[in-house]
């Protein structure tokens, strides 16, 4: 049954740091700006993320039972559960039980699967880890990895070149392992350096969306996570996938050229809050085209 509350609760399983727009420190304004209650589930405490040379950090594994044990003892709900970056296989199993005791029909499960980039699986990811991902991203609505890591759930090599056809069978081979909605971030555009897009397929649907838009030489960590923010909102507002794609893919676009003018270290993330208000207005013009 749904919720008769007037504000709409999201459970954010997220780390957070406290330099660097990154993780919680992204999502929880990004998602509290379009309309929703955002409830964290940290999984770490960090003094500042992890692409900075030195940090401090505080594991929370074994908090996060007993905070999700008090929330169910209190009778909370959610009707979004969204999940990022998870740093070990026990982290993966608790988030996993997680959504099946809190999950409802009504529930929507966003799983963004932070395992790799470039090719390239991140520092302490495992084998273990990678096999305990797949079966968290089989339990998704919405699953949301780049290339490196729609592979790496494929159990392939990594490819950096793929025709469109081959993309789309990629695509549809993961929906079929679960999740209905796959959206993969970070795709070259063959032939054209200077662009990059994002492509999803919905198993309900059955159909494959594509937005294209300008690629801009600078690296700012935290803009997967904000992407995957406007999308758990914008699909929770009632946006189509193509709008909600398009919404994502331009305030991604609108904080980067907000941030790439100034000589600030992009270790610090984009100037979000340049661009927040953004999200309160329609979109300008949608892009997207069915491939």
């Amino acid at each position: 049954m749904k919720s008769s509350r007037s504000v709409r609760r999201i459970a954010a399983v997220h780390d957070l740091s406290g330099v660097g727009r990154v993780s919680l420190t992204v999502v929880i304004p990004i998602l509290s700006t379009m309309g929703f209650d955002v409830c964290p589930l940290p999984t770490a405490i960090l003094s500042n993320h992890t692409q900075y040379e030195n940090f401090t950090f505080l594991d929370l594994t074994d908090e996060m039972p007993a905070i999700i044990d008090h929330w169910e003892k209190l009778g909370v709900d959610f009707e979004a559960i969204y999940t990022g970056y998870l740093g070990s296989p026990r982290q993966i199993r608790i988030v996993a039980d997680f959504i099946e005791r809190f999950r409802t029909p009504d529930t929507l499960v966003v799983v963004d699967p932070m395992l790799g980039d470039n090719g390239r699986l991140y520092n302490k990811i495992t084998d273990e880890m990678v096999s305990e991902m797949r079966t968290l991203a089989a339990r998704a609505d919405v699953l949301t990895p780049n290339l490196t890591e729609l592979f790496a759930l494929l159990n392939e090599p990594f490819r950096s070149e793929c025709t469109g056809d081959e993309l789309k069978a990629a695509i549809t081979e993961l929906t079929n392992s679960g999740p209905d909605t796959v959206i993969i971030t970070g795709v070259p555009v063959q032939g054209k350096p200077n662009l990059t897009s994002v492509i999803a397929r919905s198993r309900t649907d059955g159909r494959t969306w594509k937005v294209t838009c300008p690629y801009l030489p600078a690296h700012y960590p935290g803009t997967g996570d904000a992407f995957t923010s406007v999308i758990t909102g914008s699909l929770l507002q009632g946006d189509s996938l193509p709008i909600a794609l398009d919404r994502a893919a331009q305030f991604i676009l609108q904080g980067i050229r907000a941030t790439f003018g100034y000589q600030t270290d992009n270790r610090e993330g984009i100037l979000l809050e340049r661009v927040l208000q953004n999200l309160s207005l329609p979109i300008q013009s949608a892009t997207y085209e069915l491939v």
